[in-house]
């Protein structure tokens, strides 16, 4: 049955490779804590408190309660799909609750920082650093995840119009426009490719003529954050969330950040705006007469 969902997600849904893997490992985990826990039982056997066993046993170990959170809507997931196609008669999931999650706000870098990335990081020389130059630049330039990076592709790219075509969440392709600074660096970039007689037909490949890893990806990342902060988070995420803000700070009109995010509703952009408050007391300081100032 497991197999049957994890199909489902891949050639249905068109879920991508990460968030399959996801799902499976979330599953993977809940049915070997089963079977440690009363042995080895069908899915469609599995009972409401069982679920809720397996939520207990997730905060017992330390989890965070985001993480928690998200295997247990792995598992509402499995059992809607069990339930869509009478495998059984009523989800046993559906009314689990998870812990709370704290509300967090967006982590970020600073705009003189990541001008300090560009102006004085020193990338590999050759068509490696070219990329790797181009892949911050794309994340920073754009706001796309990680896994929407991965899968651009050379046809995606359009210089003529300084956009980018990207397929994000839920199958959901979305146009992203560039700045001319972003359309030399990927006109070099493909330029080096071409000559190199490369022609794998994603973006970033290596010399080897293949996709990039995601670890790569990351690993790079956190490389070049490691050079302007101290943050301990310097995942390609932070990337995403520099973008919304500095939008955000400069002037961008939220609804327009939203749809450059790829964001299905308006709350998951709303948590940017409180990254703005520094500049707004700024603002305040500067312009309200009984500011002190």
């Amino acid at each position: 049955m497991v197999y049957e969902f994890l199909s489902y997600l891949s050639l249905q849904k068109r879920s991508s490779e990460l968030t399959t893997k996801s799902y499976k490992s979330d599953l993977e985990q809940f049915f070997t804590y089963l079977k440690q826990e009363v042995g080895e039982i069908p899915p469609s056997k599995v009972s409401s408190i069982q679920i809720r066993g397996f939520v207990a046993f997730l905060m017992e170990k330390g989890l965070l309660p985001r993480s928690v959170n998200r295997k247990l809507s792995s598992l509402k997931s499995f059992y809607k799909y069990l339930l869509k196609n009478q495998v059984i008669s009523s989800n046993p999931a559906s009314k689990i609750q998870g812990p709370k999650t704290p509300k967090r706000l967006a982590v970020f870098i600073d705009e003189s920082q990541t001008e300090s990335i560009f102006e004085r990081y020193p990338f590999k020389e050759g068509f490696e650093g070219q990329r790797d130059k181009l892949l911050i630049d794309i994340l920073y330039q754009t706001g796309i995840r990680r896994a929407e990076l991965l899968q651009l592709k050379d046809s995606d790219v359009d210089l003529f119009n300084l956009q980018l075509k990207v397929l994000g969440k839920r199958n959901k392709e979305r146009i992203i426009p560039f700045s001319l600074e972003l359309k030399r660096n990927l006109e070099s970039y493909l330029n080096v490719k071409k000559d190199s007689n490369l022609n794998c037909p994603y973006l970033l490949i290596t010399p080897e003529n293949k996709q990039i890893s995601v670890t790569h990806i990351t690993k790079v990342v956190k490389e070049v954050l490691g050079s302007v902060t101290t943050n301990k988070k310097k995942s390609p995420h932070i990337l995403r969330h520099t973008f919304a803000t500095h939008m955000l700070n400069n002037g961008a009109d939220i609804n327009a950040v939203k749809e450059l995010l790829g964001h299905a509703s308006l709350s998951a952009t709303q948590i940017y705006t409180h990254n703005t408050i520094e500049k707004l007391k700024k603002t305040y300081k500067q312009a309200h007469p009984r500011s002190g100032n």
